[in-house]
C-alpha cells in the first residue's frame, strides 16, 4: 500500500485564518483552516456554532492580529483612580464596568461579545445592546482584570472607547452631519441633473442641443456617481449585511430599485439610447434621506427615554441644616448627605459616613449576600442596605441611566411576549419577499412595453414599505409613555402597556396604597412615653422605610437619635432593635406579645411598642383612604375582578365594603408570602394580574404579578421588581391610565390597518405602471411621516379627551 503524505506548506505560508498572523506551526487547526493559537481557535468556533462564519465575509482576516495588540499598551489601566472613573461597580470580588464598541455591525459581533466567558474565564458573563453600541461586561477581580478585560476586546477587533467624559451625544451629532452631507450632495446632484435635463422635459429637438445633448448627458453621469456611490451607501451597505445574514430586509427592495435606475441610466446614455434617469435616482435618493432625517427628529423629539430618565420619581431622605427632609434623586449634587434606610436603594455612588453597613448587590451582581462597609468606605450605586439607617456622602452625579438599565436587568423580566412587536416582526419578514414577487411579476406582465416594465418594476420595489407598519407601534406606545410620564406614572417600558390592557384581576394592598400616609391620625395608648423612651422609638423606626415608620418617626420629629447596635425587620410583623443596650420591638401584637389581642371590631390599626419586654402599649392609626378612591373602585369594577389584600387585621373590613363591592375578594394579615401566593393562584387560573402596593414590602408579589406597580410618596421606596411607579398625587387617574392603554392598542391597530390600505393602493397603481418612481420615492416617506402624525396627533386627542393633557 502506498502511504500518502498531506503536503504541508512551509512555515513562512501558515497564516490564521481569523487575524491573519503567522502561525509557527500547523498544530492548531479545523480542517484545512490553521490558527496562530487557540483564543483565535475558540472565536471561530464560536461563530461555526451558531451559523455565523458569514463574519469572515466582510473581510479577509477579520480578526485583529496579536502585532497590533503590542502596538496598544493598556498598562495605564492598572492605575485604581482611573478604574475608579471607568467602573459601574465592584465590591471587591466582583467589578462590573460598561464598554463602548464602535466596531459592532452584525450579529456576529453579538455572539462574539456575549461569549467572552469562552475566551477569558475571569468574565463572568457580558450582555451587549447593539443599538447603543456597548457592552456590559462582569468579571472576577481574583481571575482577571480590567487590563486583561480590555486587552482580549482589542484582540478579538473590538477596541472599546476608554474615554471618561463620554462624547455619546457628539456621536450622536456626528451621526445627524453625516446624513446632512448625504442629503447635501444627493440635493446639490439632483438640481443639477434636472437642470441638464431640462430640454429634455421641453422635448427641445433644435439642431444645437442635438451638439451638446451627449454632454450633458455624461455630466448627469457625473452628478450621479457620488449620489450613488456615497449618498445611498448605506441602503446598500444594510441591505447587504442582512443577506449575508439570511435577513431580507427593507432596504433589499429599495436598494435594488436604486441599482435599476442607475444602471439602466448607464445603459442609455453609453449605449446613446435614450438620456437615461438619473434625475429620478438622484430625486430618488434625495427624498428617501429628507424622509429619514424627518424620522430621526420626529423620534428623537419623542424619544421616551430621555423623558423618562427626566422625571424618574425616586426621592431620598437628606439631611439640610441639621435636619431630614426629601430631595429627587435627579437634583442630588456631590457633597449631598442622604439617609438610607433599611431595604432602600443606594441612587449613587457615595462614601460611608455614619452607621453600618450591609450592602446587598444582588440587583448588581445578582449575589444576594450582604457586603459589610464601615465609615470611609466606598458604597456602590445599586446596592440595598439592609439593616439599621446609614448616613452616605455622595462622591457622583447621579446616573440616571444606570438606575435605568437596573430597572430593566433581565432578572426582573417576566418573560412576556408582545402580540404587537410579533405581528411586526412577521410582517418584516415576508413583506420584503412579497415585494420582490409582485415587482417582477409586474415586470414580466409589462414586458412588451420598456417604459412601463422599467416604471412598474421599480415604483413597486420602492413605494411598498413596511416601515410605516414598523413605526407605528413604537410612536403609539412612546407617545403614551410620555403621556404618562407627564401625569406622573411611569413605566419600564412600552410591553407594560400591551400587558396593562389584557388585565383581568386588579389587586390593591392597603396600608399605603388606597390610605393616605399625609392624613393618618396617629396617637399613643398607654403609659406617657418620657424623652428617653421616644427617641428609642425614633431611632427604631428611623431605620424602616415602611409607611408606618414613617409616620412614627414624624410623630417624634423633635426627639434625639442614638446609635443603633443592631435592626431587623420582618415584612408583614414589626421591627426590632437594639439600641443603647435596650431591646426594643414595634410592630403587631403577635410580633411584640406573642399573642393576638387584635379583634375586629376595632376599626383602626395598632402597633404595639416593648421596651426590654414590657409592654409599654400601643399607637392607634386612623388610616385614611385616598381622595377619589371610591370613584376610582367605580369606574374599575365593571371590567375587572377586584381584590384586597392587606396586612393589617380586618377591623377596616366594613369601612373598606363602602369604597369596594360585594364581589370583592378581602383577605387580611396577609404576609408578603401570602400576597404572592395569592397572585400565584390567580395566574394558575389563567388570569392577568396587576398588583398595586407599596415598593418594599409588597416586592415579592410586585414581581410575581404580571404587572407590578408601586405607589410612591415622595419615598425611596422603588424596587426593579415593580414594572411602573405612580406618584400617589396621581392616584386618582388610575383608572385612566389604564383605559387609555386599551386607547393606545386601538390607535396602533388603526395605523395598521390605515398604512395596510396604503401599501395596497400604492402598489395597485404602481403595477399598472402609472407611478414613477420619483413619485413613489416622495410618497414613500409620507406614508411613514403620515402615520407618526396620525399616531402622535390620536393620542395627544384621546389624552385629552382623558384629561390627560
Amino acid at each position: 500500500m502506498i502511504e500518502v503524505q498531506e503536503y504541508k506548506k512551509p512555515t513562512d505560508e501558515l497564516k490564521c485564518y481569523h487575524c491573519g498572523e503567522d502561525c509557527p506551526n500547523d498544530n492548531i487547526r479545523i480542517g484545512d483552516k490553521l490558527f496562530c493559537c487557540n483564543g483565535c481557535k475558540t472565536v471561530y468556533e464560536l461563530l461555526e456554532q451558531n451559523n455565523l462564519c458569514g463574519y469572515y465575509d466582510f473581510e479577509e482576516n477579520p480578526g485583529v492580529s496579536k502585532k497590533l495588540e503590542l502596538k496598544r499598551n493598556y498598562d495605564f489601566l492598572d492605575d485604581e483612580q482611573l478604574q475608579s472613573e471607568l467602573i459601574d461597580f465592584t465590591d471587591g470580588s466582583v467589578t462590573k464596568v460598561t464598554f463602548s464598541i464602535p466596531q459592532m455591525h452584525c450579529s456576529s459581533c453579538i455572539w462574539i461579545l456575549e461569549n467572552l466567558t469562552k475566551l477569558n474565564e475571569g468574565v463572568v458573563y457580558s450582555e451587549v445592546d447593539f443599538l447603543k453600541k456597548i457592552c456590559v461586561v462582569q468579571y472576577s477581580n481574583e481571575k482577571t482584570s480590567l487590563k486583561e478585560v480590555v486587552e482580549l476586546l482589542d484582540s478579538l477587533g473590538y477596541q472599546p472607547d476608554l474615554s471618561l467624559d463620554g462624547k455619546k451625544e457628539e456621536k450622536s451629532n456626528q451621526e445627524s452631519k453625516r446624513l446632512l452631507y448625504k442629503i447635501g450632495v444627493a440635493g446639490f446632484a439632483f438640481g443639477n441633473v434636472m437642470l441638464f435635463s431640462f430640454p429634455e422635459y421641453l422635448s427641445v429637438t433644435d439642431i444645437d442641443y442635438e451638439n451638446i445633448r451627449y454632454i450633458f448627458s455624461y455630466l448627469n453621469i457625473l452628478f450621479a456617481l457620488p449620489v450613488f456611490f456615497y449618498s445611498a451607501s448605506e441602503y446598500f451597505i444594510s441591505a447587504y449585511k442582512g443577506l449575508k445574514n439570511k435577513i431580507f430586509n427593507i432596504d433589499v427592495p429599495v436598494s435594488l430599485g436604486i441599482f435599476v435606475l442607475f444602471s439602466r441610466s448607464m445603459y442609455e446614455i453609453l449605449s446613446q439610447t435614450g438620456p437615461g434617469y438619473f434625475d429620478s435616482m438622484s430625486a430618488l435618493v434625495f427624498l428617501l434621506l429628507v424622509g429619514r432625517l424627518f424620522q430621526n427628529k420626529t423620534y428623537d423629539a419623542l424619544n421616551f427615554e430621555r423623558n423618562y430618565k427626566s422625571y424618574f420619581p425616586i426621592a431620598v431622605t437628606i439631611l439640610k441644616e441639621g435636619k431630614e427632609t426629601t430631595k429627587p434623586v435627579g437634583r442630588l449634587t456631590v457633597g449631598d448627605r442622604i439617609i438610607v434606610k433599611n431595604g432602600e436603594l443606594i441612587p449613587a455612588d457615595a462614601i460611608l459616613i455614619k452607621g453600618k453597613g450591609y450592602i446587598d448587590y444582588s440587583f448588581v451582581t445578582g449575589e444576594a449576600t450582604p457586603v459589610q462597609r464601615e465609615n470611609g468606605e466606598m458604597i456602590y450605586a445599586g446596592g440595598r442596605q439592609q439593616g439599621s439607617a446609614i448616613e452616605i456622602e455622595i462622591i457622583k452625579e447621579v446616573s440616571q441611566s444606570y438606575l435605568t438599565q437596573l430597572w430593566n436587568n433581565k432578572a426582573f423580566d417576566k418573560n412576556y411576549e408582545s402580540r404587537l412587536d410579533t405581528l411586526v416582526n412577521a410582517i418584516s419578514k415576508y413583506f420584503t419577499f412579497a415585494i420582490l414577487a409582485i415587482a417582477t411579476g409586474a415586470a414580466i406582465y409589462w414586458h412588451g412595453n420598456s417604459a412601463l416594465m422599467f416604471n412598474a418594476f421599480t415604483a413597486v420595489l420602492i413605494i411598498a414599505c413596511p416601515c410605516a407598519l414598523a413605526l407605528s407601534t413604537p410612536f403609539t406606545l412612546g407617545n403614551t409613555l410620555r403621556i404618562f410620564g407627564k401625569n406622573k406614572f411611569y413605566l419600564k417600558n412600552t410591553n407594560i402597556i400591551e400587558r396593562l390592557t389584557k388585565a383581568t384581576d386588579i389587586i390593591f394592598d392597603k396600608t399605603g396604597t388606597i390610605t393616605e400616609s399625609g392624613s393618618t391620625v396617629l396617637h399613643f395608648d398607654g403609659a406617657p412615653l418620657n424623652d428617653y423612651e421616644k427617641s428609642l422609638v425614633k431611632t427604631l423606626v428611623r431605620s424602616s422605610a415602611h409607611p408606618l415608620s414613617r409616620l412614627l418617626e414624624n410623630l417624634y420629629s423633635g426627639a434625639a437619635v442614638y446609635d443603633m447596635d443592631s435592626f431587623e425587620e420582618i415584612p408583614g410583623k414589626g421591627i426590632h432593635g437594639t439600641i443603647d443596650g435596650r431591646s426594643v420591638k414595634i410592630g403587631s401584637s403577635l410580633f411584640v406579645m406573642k399573642t393576638d389581642e387584635e379583634n375586629s371590631i376595632n376599626l383602626n390599626t395598632k402597633v404595639y411598642l416593648s421596651i426590654d419586654g414590657q409592654i409599654k402599649g400601643f399607637f392607634n392609626v386612623s388610616n385614611v383612604y385616598r381622595k377619589h378612591l371610591k370613584e376610582i373602585i367605580d369606574n374599575l369594577q365593571s371590567d375587572y375582578n377586584l381584590s384586597l389584600l392587606s396586612g393589617d387585621n380586618d377591623g377596616e373590613k366594613k369601612e373598606l365594603g363602602k369604597y369596594f363591592p360585594k364581589t370583592t375578594t378581602m383577605l387580611f394579615k396577609q404576609s408578603p408570602q401570602d400576597k404572592l401566593n395569592f397572585i400565584g393562584g390567580l395566574q394558575g387560573d389563567n388570569k392577568i394580574t396587576l398588583m398595586i402596593g407599596d415598593g418594599l414590602n409588597d416586592a415579592g408579589a410586585l414581581k410575581q404579578s404580571d404587572v407590578g406597580i408601586s405607589i410612591s410618596d415622595d419615598a425611596n421606596n422603588f424596587t426593579p421588581a415593580c414594572d411602573g411607579i405612580l406618584s400617589s398625587e396621581s392616584f386618582e387617574k388610575l383608572s385612566k391610565f389604564i383605559r387609555f392603554s386599551t386607547t393606545s392598542k386601538r390607535i396602533i391597530l388603526i395605523s395598521f390597518i390605515i398604512s395596510f390600505l396604503y401599501n395596497i393602493i400604492g402598489i395597485g397603481f404602481a403595477v399598472q405602471g402609472t407611478l414613477s418612481p420619483v413619485i413613489s420615492a416622495i410618497l414613500m416617506p409620507v406614508s411613514s411621516i403620515s402615520v407618526v402624525v396620525f399616531t402622535t396627533l390620536a393620542t395627544n386627542y384621546f389624552a385629552w379627551r382623558k384629561g390627560l393633557l
